[in-house]
Formats: C-alpha cells, sequence, structure tokens
C-alpha cells in the first residue's frame, strides 16, 4: 500500500471509529469553536477539512478562530467563547493557577520547534551571555518557559536578565531592530527570525528540557459533549499522521511563506496521544517552577486539570 493511500485509509479508519462513537453524543451539540495558531496539527485539520467532513453528517458545524499565542486562546476558551484548542506548556499552567475553567485533552511531544534567538553579529555566544540582556516573550506561553529553564540550566536567575513581555507579532520587529538582544519564541516564528530576520539560534529547547504541546478543552465543553471531545481527538490523531503535506497545509492556512513552513515542519513531530503520566510529571514540573518563582498566583495539581472520558 502507497504511503498516501495508507494515509487516507488511516484517517478513514479513524473517522469510522469516532462515528461508532456518536451515538452517544448530546444532540443539542450544533457547534464546535476550535482556537488555533499559525502552526500545529489543527492547522493541517483546518485546511484538509477533516473536522467539518467528520461532524458534517451529525449536523455540527466547526468555526475555526486564529490566536497569535496561547494565553489569548485560553482566555477565550475560560469564558466559553471557543471550546477546543492547542497550545504549548506553559499556558495552561498560569490559567490553571487562575482557576480557568479548562482541562488536558490530548498531548503533543514538542521537539526543535522553539528556542532562543540573538543577531547573527550578536556578542551572546553561551546562555551565561543573557546577564544583564533584554529578553522578549510572550508572558505565560512555552516561550517564558523555555527562557526559565535555559536560566536555569546556566545557573542564572529570572531576575538576571530583564523580560519584555511581547507577542510574536510585536517581537519580530523588536528583534529586527535590536531592541531586544534575546528572542525566544516558537515556530513558525521561530524560522521566521531565523530565515528572514538574521538570527542565530542560541540554543534549542530541546537541548534544555523536554517540553509537550498540548489539545486543552472547555472544562464545561468536555463534561456536556464528552463524546464529540472524543470524536475531535480522534480526528485530529488520524490528521497527525498525513504528514505528506504539512508544510503546503501550513502556508496556505497561515499565509506564511511555503519556505518558512518547511523549516518549521521538518523540525516538528506530529504525534498527538493521551496524557500519559510522563507527561503529567514533566508538566508537574513546570508548574511547579513558575510557582516557585512567583509567576502564577498559586500552584497547582496538574493531574486535578486532566480530562478523563467516560468509558463507554
Amino acid at each position: 500500500m502507497k504511503r498516501r493511500e495508507f494515509l487516507k485509509w488511516s484517517i478513514g479508519t479513524a473517522a469510522v471509529v469516532a462515528v461508532s462513537r456518536s451515538a452517544s453524543a448530546q444532540t443539542d451539540l450544533k457547534g464546535i469553536r476550535i482556537g488555533y495558531q499559525k502552526n500545529g496539527v489543527l492547522v493541517i485539520a483546518r485546511q484538509q477539512a477533516t473536522l467539518e467532513k467528520h461532524f458534517a453528517s451529525q449536523g455540527i458545524d466547526v468555526k475555526w478562530v486564529e490566536f497569535s499565542s496561547g494565553p489569548p486562546m485560553l482566555e477565550a476558551m475560560n469564558v466559553g467563547s471557543i471550546d477546543y484548542g492547542a497550545v504549548g506548556d506553559s499556558p495552561p499552567v498560569f490559567a490553571q493557577s487562575a482557576g480557568a475553567n479548562i482541562v488536558y485533552a490530548a498531548g503533543e511531544p514538542s521537539t526543535n520547534g522553539q528556542g532562543i534567538l540573538v543577531q547573527a553579529n550578536s556578542p551572546i555566544r553561551t546562555i551565561a551571555d543573557l546577564k544583564g540582556k533584554r529578553v522578549g516573550f510572550t508572558k505565560g506561553s512555552s516561550a517564558h518557559n523555555v527562557i526559565v529553564q535555559t536560566l536555569e540550566k546556566a545557573g542564572l536567575t529570572y531576575a538576571d536578565i530583564t523580560p519584555v513581555y511581547l507577542t510574536p507579532p510585536d517581537a519580530g520587529p523588536a528583534f529586527a531592530n535590536g531592541s531586544i538582544d534575546a528572542w525566544s519564541i516558537w515556530d513558525p516564528y521561530f524560522a521566521i527570525g531565523e530565515t528572514k530576520q538574521n538570527g542565530r539560534i542560541l540554543i534549542n529547547a530541546s537541548e534544555v528540557t523536554k517540553t509537550n504541546s498540548f489539545y486543552i478543552a472547555n472544562r464545561d465543553f468536555a463534561k456536556n459533549h464528552g463524546a464529540a471531545l472524543q470524536q475531535i481527538i480522534d480526528v485530529t490523531t488520524a490528521t497527525a499522521k498525513w504528514a505528506e503535506e504539512v508544510a503546503k497545509s501550513l502556508s496556505a492556512v497561515t499565509g506564511i511563506p511555503l519556505d518558512i513552513q518547511t523549516v518549521a515542519a521538518n523540525r516538528s513531530a506530529f504525534a498527538v496521544g493521551p496524557i500519559t503520566d510522563d507527561i503529567i510529571a514533566t508538566q508537574q514540573g513546570v508548574a511547579d517552577r513558575f510557582f516557585k518563582l512567583g509567576l502564577i498566583p498559586r500552584p497547582v495539581v496538574v493531574r486535578d486539570a486532566v480530562w478523563k472520558p467516560v468509558q463507554s
């Protein structure tokens, strides 16, 4: 069986399995609102319309809402404006600490798709050289965790840098014009900084720590529409296997040039799966570190926010 045929078969099979669960789905669900960023499996799902095709027979519409980063997405999820979305490791920690109405629905290991950039001609050559420097990143994002753990690895503290909280669209120009000395960021902005803004990779996140990305759901949506949520996860998992057209799909949906998305896609892993004990332990370490630094208002127990599907 050819790869393309196998992938189509995989998606089709998963969809059949998901449909078999739909009999128990709540019939009052009319629409699903999904938050996405400029990377990852959900962008591919949108371009391939896999969720729309799956839910069409159930009379359920799918609406897509784009966000520049994870924190505002989870703010929207907390108030019920979206039902499901993908974020890095830090946003759910900040959200859970603030009492947000969310649950972890599925996980995905992260690889080399994020790290810290400096300008090509920058005198910053080691992590220790970040001391006293202005470092830009999005507060509460996975980039926040990367900078915290990177500093820790070098024996520096958070107080040793000047954090500059910027969204990715604002941080890019600030990095290019030298307003910040370093930029902690994820793909595709990581690839943009590297290929278009004269960036040099100081360190990849994978050299510092094990990281995960997450698929998060509004807690009420998970409680009231668990069967539909499981179907979303099943279809998303199958979509992750559609590797041949990843870069093209990412570019088509986000408008970011194909060469940049190709760089990002080639160093990414698309493997959606359940929230394992190992993932929980890694995420708990992130939460504990943020609380110790005073970056979140109260400690959290990650396991308390892990969705447990009802077994039929």
